[in-house]
């Protein structure tokens, strides 16, 4: 059985649609540890309910961010880990975890990339941007992460209207509902390509 590793930054929504998804075996793997860059957060709530290991990694504290990078890889293979899955992770990912972890890092994005992609990019944002553009539709997506944002090989999106009256928040709850549904499945078939 698979190891999947989550990094999460916030409330941690995507976080339980996986572990979900996992506990109700439409996820064949096991969740080894959560990653996050921030204490008090309610993804950590999230994996203390469901006995899910977790570790707080934030390159402020280490004097050198090589120290940092190596923590972080000695942590993820202490978890064995097979799959990282980003859910609303706001770190860039180190170039080395990227190098040992190649074509197993996945990540959902609130938008139907390229489109409001890159730096910047994130949360309300690019809400924000897909109204202020007067967009038709807009949506998630979700990418094998390489070296530059939101510029991996895209695995499968999901669409949504956007609606005249939408406002970023009206608009990121019906994104935010695709999220769930979208990213487990893709989960559960990516990891079945994984040695």
């Amino acid at each position: 059985m698979k190891n999947i590793v989550v990094f999460a930054s916030g409330s941690g929504s995507n976080f339980q649609s996986i572990i979900d998804a996992v506990e109700s075996g439409k996820i064949n793997a096991r969740i080894t540890g959560l990653i996050s860059n921030k204490d008090g957060i309610k993804a950590l709530e999230r994996a203390g309910r469901h006995n899910i290991p977790t570790r707080i990694l934030n390159e402020s504290v280490f004097e050198d961010y090589q120290d940092y990078e190596k923590e972080l890889l000695l942590q993820l293979a202490v978890w064995d880990t097979d799959l990282i899955a980003l859910a609303g992770y706001l770190r860039k990912i180190p170039v080395s975890v990227i190098n040992r972890y190649e074509h197993r890092i996945l990540n959902i994005h609130p938008s139907l990339l390229p489109k409001f992609g890159g730096k910047g990019f994130y949360g309300i944002k690019v809400h924000q941007a897909v109204i202020a553009s007067k967009e038709a539709e807009s949506g998630c997506t979700i990418h094998v992460v390489t070296k530059e944002f939101d510029e991996g090989p895209v695995l499968e999106q999901s669409k949504v209207p956007v609606k005249s009256d939408d406002t970023p928040q009206t608009l990121a709850a019906r994104v935010l509902e695709q999220e769930h549904i979208l990213y487990p499945k893709v989960i559960a078939n990516y990891l079945t390509t994984l040695d």
